[in-house]
């Protein structure tokens, strides 16, 4: 049985196009695949797309995005662009297996963890020159070889999905590195990525010469041959408004020139977007954290921030809604074929809406409501089926002496 092939033909029968000379089957496919990815999880949310997402964390990285699809071609060769694997995600929140809160207010969360920027850190002093300059947070162990997991740490720019997908890599890069041959081509990393996509966590500012502020900062960017240094630029203007620091001269170009080291706290061969002069302070302002097991997590802007900052590898679970996944092939069937009349209707309804047939729309639209409702019925079925938790029903083993509900069994 070829769901998709019985989908398109049912949609044909509905718009009364039997045959390819009107529409193709390829744009069919195309329109069963907006309303499957982009209708469907934006109507209702279905029990069958309901799933657990796990990871593990990365010692001293507190800001983790929402996995994307990998880019998907249909029939004719059409690319599907990333979109994300979720629709969202809901508590039960665990890190280790121990619950911890999930929350989507910030403001609830940063009152809780509030971000205190570490201000006034004189880290420099200029000489009248761009660079470079060594700079160095005090706040840090300065150590050739960082301790492991680090106890103490500086927390990292970010880029979030949407700066991600605009970076154009395929297959997709979380977070965004950057090879030695792409620090000579500055413009096709910093200046890639949305103003608005990056949240920098380093500043290193100065005044200059004739007053003007000089703010210098992270990109949310690391290199490739080490993750550890991360990118400083120069902020700009939305929307890509944001520029690299290119002033060195190029013999004394290296990997490591224009960086953050988040393990060590130094930056190194920093050179600034204008001369600081003779004796000006160069500041250093960051978010310094003391890194442990994450007892919260916020969810924002499709990112999971973790407080506290990982200091080594944990395993985080939380619920989420599958944002559904493309056909891929004429010959690839849907996953719940209970679904596929639901979808013929709603790919035949966009149609119609897109030729203006709406006698055709009117009159088939009360069959597409009941399909509806047909497949929302069969999710709910699901959630009737759990009793509703009160105090006196909390599991198996409540009220039994010696279990608390902790590995106990009455088996």
């Amino acid at each position: 049985m070829n769901l998709l092939s019985d989908i398109i033909t049912y949609v044909r029968r509905i718009i009364k196009s039997p045959s390819n000379a009107v529409i193709s089957d390829n744009l069919i496919i195309d329109y069963i695949n907006r309303f499957w990815i982009m209708d469907v999880d934006s109507r209702m949310q279905l029990f069958d797309l309901k799933t657990s997402y796990k990871f593990q964390t990365t010692p001293g990285i507190d800001k983790y995005n929402m996995p994307l699809y990998a880019l998907q071609v249909e029939p004719g060769s059409q690319t599907i662009s990333y979109y994300p694997v979720y629709q969202g995600f809901l508590g039960p929140a665990y890190v280790n297996g121990i619950q911890v809160p999930l929350q989507t207010q910030r403001e609830s969360f940063y009152n809780i963890w509030p971000d205190v920027v570490q201000q006034a850190q004189i880290v420099g002093v200029g000489d009248g020159t761009v660079g470079p300059y060594t700079l160095s947070f005090p706040i840090t162990p300065v150590n050739t070889t960082p301790i492991n997991p680090p106890y103490e740490y500086i927390l990292r720019g970010h880029v979030d999905i949407t700066g991600v997908i605009a970076k154009g890599i395929n297959p997709i890069q979380d977070p965004p590195l950057v090879s030695a041959a792409q620090i000579l081509l500055p413009s096709q990393y910093i200046q890639s990525v949305p103003v608005t996509s990056v949240d920098s966590r380093v500043y290193f500012t100065s005044v200059g010469a004739d007053g003007s502020n000089i703010v210098i900062q992270d990109s949310g960017q690391f290199l490739d041959s080490n993750q550890n240094y991360g990118l400083l630029m120069e902020p700009g203007q939305a929307p890509n408004g944001n520029l690299p620091l290119i002033n060195g001269p190029s013999p004394d170009y290296s990997t490591t020139q224009n960086t953050i080291n988040y393990m060590t706290g130094v930056a190194t061969n920093v050179y600034f977007p204008q001369a600081i002069p003779q004796g000006f302070n160069i500041n250093g302002q960051c978010f310094f954290y003391q890194t442990g097991l994450p007892r919260a997590i916020l969810f924002y802007n499709n990112v999971l921030t973790l407080r506290s900052p990982p200091d080594q590898q944990y395993m985080v679970e939380l619920t989420g809604y599958l944002s559904p996944a493309a056909y891929l092939s004429t010959g690839a069937s849907i996953q719940f074929a209970y679904m596929s009349e639901y979808l013929a209707r709603g790919a035949a309804r966009k149609i119609l809406s897109d030729t203006g047939d709406i006698e055709q729309f009117q009159f088939y639209e009360p069959l597409f409501r009941e399909q509806e409702l047909l497949v929302w019925k069969r999710s709910q079925r699901q959630w009737t089926s759990s009793r509703t938790q009160t105090i006196y029903s909390q599991g198996i083993n409540n009220g039994q002496s010696g279990f608390n509900n902790l590995g106990g069994s009455t088996i």
